[in-house]
C-alpha cells in the first residue's frame, strides 16, 4: 500500500497532473472542448480510483486555501494585464463592462432566488451562494475564444475579465458587509477605504514600475510577485480592498504610456519596462496555469457522483442556466444587438466560480447545497461554449471556401470577356 503522504508520490501525481493539463490544453485547441471539463474528469477518475484501492485520503483544504490566495492574484493580475486602454476601444470597453457588471448583478439577483426557493437557506447564505456562478471565467474564455474574429475576441476578453473582477470584488464587499455591525458605518467605512486603497494602488502602483525597471539581477519577477502578495496579505489586515491594489499595478504596468505622460514619462525607461512586462506576463500565465490545473483537479475530487443523479440538484442547475443565458440574452440585446449569433453562449463557468465557492464563510455554508450544481452548470456553460465556436468556426469554413468559388467564377467570367 503507497503511503499518500510520502513526498515522492505527491511529487509524481503532481507532475503527471501538469503534464496532462498540457496535453489537455492542446486538445482543447484543436477541438474547442474547454480543458476545464477534462481537468474535472480526472480529478472525479482519481477520486474513483482512491475510493476503489481503499487508500487514506488526502486533506486538501489547507493547501487549498493557500492556492485560493495566490489563484484570485494571479487571476485579477493576468486579467489587468490583458487589458489595452485608449480611445479607439473605449466604445467597445464600455460595452463589455458593462455587459460584465450587469450580468454578475441580474444574474446573481435571479440565483438568490432560485437558491432560496430549493433550499432551507436565508438571505444572506442564498447571496453567498448565487454569486460564484454569476461571474463568467476569463481563464475559460481567453484561451478558447482565438479562432473568432478580432472585434469578437475583444469584446468577450474583456467582459470575462470585467465579470472576474467585479464578482470577486462583489462577494469580499458583502463578506465584510454581513460581518460589520450597523449597515451605515458599514458603507461608509467601504466608501472610505475603497477611497484609500485607490490612491494608495497608483502610489504603490507608481514606485513599483519605477523601481523593478532599475532592478537589474535575474530574479526581479519573483521578487516583484512576491511584492504583490504582500502588498494584498498586508491590504487584507487592514480590511482595505487589496484587489483593487494588484488591479491597479496590472494597468498601470501594461498602459505605462497612457499613466506616464508629460513629466512623469521621464521615470520609466520603455525598454527596460518592456522587458520586463514580457517577462512578467509569461510568469503570470504560468502560475495561473498551474493554479487552475490543480484547482479543477481538486474540484474534480470532490464531486461525490451519486448527487448528479439527485432531481434537486439537476433541477437547480438546469433553472440557473435557464437565468445566466437568457439574462445574458437580453442584456446582449439591448447592449449590442450584432453579439446575439455566437457571443450569447460563450459565458463559461469555472476557476473564479469555484474559488468564490471555497471562500463562503463556514457559518454561511448551506447543509443542503451539493457541489453538484457547480459541476452541472461549469459543464453545461463549457459545453454549450464548445458547440457556439464549432458552429462559428464551420461557418467561417463554409464562407471561405464560398468566397474561393465566387471568386473563380469571376476570374473564369472576366477570362471569357
Amino acid at each position: 500500500m503507497p503511503e499518500l503522504s510520502s513526498p515522492y508520490f505527491l511529487l509524481i501525481s503532481a507532475g503527471i497532473i501538469i503534464v496532462l493539463s498540457y496535453f489537455y490544453n492542446i486538445i482543447s485547441q484543436k477541438t474547442n472542448i474547454p480543458s476545464v471539463l477534462m481537468l474535472i474528469a480526472t480529478g472525479l477518475v482519481i477520486k474513483m480510483l482512491l475510493d476503489g484501492a481503499d487508500l487514506e485520503s488526502l486533506n486538501l483544504m489547507p493547501i487549498l486555501e493557500l492556492l485560493g490566495i495566490v489563484g484570485l492574484i494571479m487571476i485579477v493580475l493576468e486579467a489587468a494585464l490583458d487589458l489595452n486602454l485608449n480611445k479607439q476601444k473605449l466604445p467597445l470597453i464600455g460595452k463589455s463592462m458593462l455587459l460584465g457588471i450587469l450580468g454578475v448583478l441580474i444574474t446573481g439577483t435571479a440565483g438568490v432566488f432560485i437558491i432560496k426557493q430549493f433550499t432551507e437557506a436565508d438571505w444572506h447564505q442564498s447571496i453567498f451562494y448565487a454569486i460564484p456562478p454569476a461571474v463568467i471565467s476569463s481563464a475559460i474564455v481567453i484561451p478558447s475564444v482565438s479562432s473568432l474574429k478580432e472585434e469578437q475576441r475583444e469584446f468577450l476578453i474583456y467582459e470575462s475579465t470585467f465579470s472576474d473582477i467585479f464578482g470577486i470584488m462583489v462577494f469580499y464587499f458583502f463578506e465584510s458587509f454581513v460581518q460589520a455591525d450597523q449597515t451605515g458605518s458599514m458603507l461608509i467605512s467601504f466608501g472610505w477605504t475603497t477611497l484609500v486603497t485607490i490612491v494608495l494602488s497608483f502610489i504603490l502602483s507608481y514606485i513599483l514600475v519605477w523601481a523593478f525597471q532599475k532592478i537589474e539581477s535575474g530574479a526581479k519577477l519573483f521578487l516583484l510577485i512576491s511584492v504583490l502578495v504582500l502588498l494584498y496579505s498586508l491590504g487584507k489586515i487592514m480590511h482595505l480592498s487589496s484587489l483593487l491594489i494588484i488591479l491597479t499595478f496590472g494597468l498601470v504596468f501594461n498602459n505605462r504610456k497612457l499613466f506616464f505622460q508629460g513629466k512623469l514619462s521621464k521615470f520609466i525607461k520603455p525598454v527596460a519596462v518592456r522587458r520586463i512586462l514580457v517577462d512578467f506576463r509569461l510568469i503570470t500565465i504560468e502560475t495561473a496555469f498551474v493554479v487552475r490545473t490543480f484547482f479543477f483537479i481538486v474540484f474534480g475530487m470532490t464531486i461525490v457522483l451519486s448527487q448528479l443523479v439527485s432531481l434537486k440538484v439537476f433541477s437547480i442547475s438546469m433553472l440557473m442556466m435557464a437565468a445566466v443565458f437568457g439574462i445574458r440574452y437580453i442584456l446582449l440585446y439591448l447592449i449590442d444587438k450584432k453579439s446575439l449569433k455566437t457571443e450569447v453562449w460563450i459565458a463559461p463557468r469555472g476557476l473564479i466560480t469555484i474559488l468564490l465557492f471555497f471562500a463562503i464563510p463556514a457559518e454561511y455554508q448551506i447543509e443542503d447545497f451539493e457541489p453538484g450544481i457547480l459541476l452541472y452548470i461549469i459543464l453545461g456553460t463549457g459545453v454549450l461554449m464548445s458547440y457556439s465556436l464549432i458552429k462559428n468556426k464551420q461557418k467561417d469554413i463554409y464562407d471561405d471556401l464560398l468566397g474561393d468559388d465566387l471568386d473563380d467564377l469571376e476570374e473564369r467570367e472576366d477570362q471569357s470577356f
